[in-house]
């Protein structure tokens, strides 16, 4: 009987052996395949960026040109988004050099460093878009307005 357990105990801690690099590997996998759709998703959140801004400048551009300065200069971001969306594919390049051979600890460290990147774009793209919403409501009602003020009271165009 105690050779019998002593051969089941023999046969648990083989399997345990050979299941932890097998473990270990596909944890890895499964890390890099995070990190890549995270990448995925960071471009798309980029290029969603990259078009409300663009929306934005229409909605900017119907407001008077002393008021809207400031706004058109934050918008005008183009530049930064492509210097994000460069960044980003050096990152896919590192990821196809180095991913196969990457620990698996600096796999998850990049794949939290993209993660806290992404949360902050969403964030200030949520942002973006409620700024948007109220500055589009706020210059209909203004244009709105202007339309019922007499010729004389009138801003004269820029």
């Amino acid at each position: 009987m105690e050779l019998i357990l002593a051969l089941f105990a023999a046969f648990g801690l083989i399997g345990l052996l050979a299941w932890i690099p097998f473990h270990r590997a596909a944890s890895r996998q499964r890390a890099l395949i995070r990190l890549l759709e995270g990448a995925d998703e960071m471009e798309r959140l980029l290029l969603r960026t990259r078009e409300r801004m663009s929306a934005m400048q229409d909605v900017v551009g119907r407001v008077p040109a002393d008021i809207g300065a400031v706004a058109r200069a934050s918008l005008d971001a183009d530049q930064r988004v492509q210097q994000a969306l460069r960044d980003l594919l050096e990152h896919r390049l590192w990821i196809s050099r180095h991913g196969a051979t990457a620990r698996l600890h600096e796999l998850k460290q990049a794949e939290g460093a993209l993660a806290r990147a992404r949360a902050t774009i969403a964030a200030q793209l949520e942002r973006l878009e409620s700024a948007g919403a109220e500055l589009d409501d706020a210059t209909q009602a203004a244009i709105e307005q202007a339309a019922r003020e007499p010729a004389a009271l009138r801003r004269s165009p820029d």
